[in-house]
């Protein structure tokens, strides 16, 4: 298999769901940060804006954790 097939095969591996699992879980800092930043200034907009993308953030979550149990014990870089 070659280097380029391998890194194209990456973002349907564990380890690609990982990574991706880890940037979206970064995300949710950004966003903990704006809903403190809103609650702070009682600005209403931004928290309803926050709080969406913090139902995002978790729903994103949640899809990269099925896809990590559908991988199961077939990782396509091991092969």
């Amino acid at each position: 298999m070659s280097k380029l097939t391998k890194a194209k095969d990456f973002k349907k591996s564990k380890s690609g769901t990982y990574l991706s699992i880890a940037t979206t879980a970064f995300g949710a800092i950004g966003v903990a940060k704006r809903l403190k930043k809103a609650r702070a200034e009682s600005d209403t907009l931004v928290l309803i804006d926050a709080t969406v993308a913090a139902v995002a953030v978790v729903t994103g979550l949640a899809v990269l954790y099925r896809e990590l149990k559908r991988l199961g014990d077939d990782d396509v870089l091991l092969g």
